[in-house]
């Protein structure tokens, strides 16, 4: 019988009609019915899915440095996907593009000032990944590294060849209805300033007592008024604070806890006191909310030790510092406070570990984890912040 030919038995006829009619009026169901199943239904997340996270934040990361360096991005445009499917979302490329603009806008304020990078080399590691419907939070460690050119024309060969940092992030991808997953959100999770951070870090001030001492501010013009300082012959060791910090900068010391951690309010002030205790800060015992005491190690900190605020109160009334009129004229073991919205409570604390011959310091601190980070390039990001200079 040919394929063609109709089925001429009766009752195989009824039969087969009957199930026609039966699929064809399942059918009218049927398309409402797969979508609502692949909505609800929510994609895995593999090795391989994790490993396009991965390339993909190390691509939007690499982008961001690079537009300190040559303005270059990316070869691959990161709307039109990696492999599995991973993609930026609409919204989130324009934020990127937005991101990409100021940083340009930032390159040619430090070329102003006499500061360029010649090369960056940014890799991302990713450290877990949460899943949840269709929503996966990454969370991922960025470890950049830019190489400076010369600084104001510097012939010495004397400036630091590099500057370094590491940043932490929580990614948020979203699976749309063919389970195709997009990178939705970027969430910086330190409370620091990396260089090719651009929004403000969140901080929740404290109350600031007004009896206490409050420094004055630094001027933050270049070139600063001379005012040199002895780093030889005094009964503190200030290579030695620049050596403590340059070496623990990324590598905590386990002598002492690590405050980074969310929720915990940042290590910046911890890790300057450490490299002043090194330096032959002496501790002075008491009670812990006493402001006019500090000490820190693995069991107790002051809050002098740790607080920004309280350390400053105890410098100043301690005479253990005194306050520059300029940032510039800061040296190695000076130490820098910012107050970022200039709410009069100060915000984050650095550490000098090098001068150059030009006049200009570098900074290095926690939150983020930084190594020599020009002031310059600091100014420059944080322009209309408060800021204060400590001679120690």
């Amino acid at each position: 019988m040919s394929s063609r030919e109709p089925i001429r038995t009766r009752g195989r006829a009824t039969i087969v009609g009957a199930a026609v009619a039966s699929l064809a009026a399942g059918a009218a169901l049927l398309p409402t019915w797969s979508a609502a199943a692949a909505d609800a239904a929510a994609p895995a997340v593999d090795a391989g899915t994790r490993a396009t996270f991965q390339r993909l934040a190390d691509a939007v990361f690499t982008d961001r440095t690079n537009a300190l360096v040559t303005g270059e991005r990316s070869a691959k445009p990161l709307t039109d996907g990696f492999s599995g499917d991973v993609r930026l979302s609409a919204d989130t490329a324009r934020d990127e593009d937005a991101a990409l603009a100021a940083l340009d806008r930032r390159k040619d304020r430090l070329a102003r000032l006499g500061e360029t990078y010649r090369t960056a080399d940014t890799t991302v590691t990713l450290n877990a990944t949460r899943v949840t419907g269709r929503t996966a939070k990454a969370t991922v460690t960025e470890t950049t590294t830019l190489t400076y050119d010369k600084v104001r024309g510097d012939e010495s060969g004397d400036e630091p060849r590099t500057t370094g940092f590491q940043a932490r992030h929580e990614l948020t991808f979203t699976a749309d209805r063919r389970g195709d997953w997009q990178l939705t959100a970027i969430r910086d999770t330190d409370r620091g300033i990396a260089v090719n951070t651009l929004a403000k870090p969140s901080v929740k001030a404290p109350t600031v007592d007004d009896t206490m001492p409050s420094a004055p501010r630094a001027a933050t013009t270049y070139p600063a008024p001379a005012k040199p300082k002895t780093l030889t012959g005094t009964a503190l060791n200030y290579r030695a604070m620049a050596t403590y910090a340059e070496k623990y900068w990324r590598t905590y010391n386990k002598d002492y806890p690590d405050f980074d951690g969310q929720g915990a309010g940042g290590d910046c002030t911890n890790f300057v006191s450490q490299s002043l205790k090194a330096g032959g800060w002496k501790h002075v015992p008491g009670y812990v909310y006493d402001y006019t005491r500090w000490f820190g190690n693995a069991e107790i900190q002051s809050h002098s030790f740790i607080g920004v605020n309280e350390w400053s109160w105890f410098a100043q009334n301690s005479k253990r510092t005194t306050s520059l009129a300029n940032v510039y004229q800061m040296d190695v073991g000076d130490v820098l406070q910012i107050d970022f919205d200039k709410d009069g409570s100060k915000d984050h604390t650095m550490i000098v570990t090098y001068r150059s011959p030009q006049g200009v310091p570098y900074l290095t601190y926690h939150s983020n984890d930084t190594y020599r980070r020009s002031l310059s390039s600091i100014i420059a990001s944080y322009r209309t912040s408060a800021y204060y200079a400590y001679r120690t």
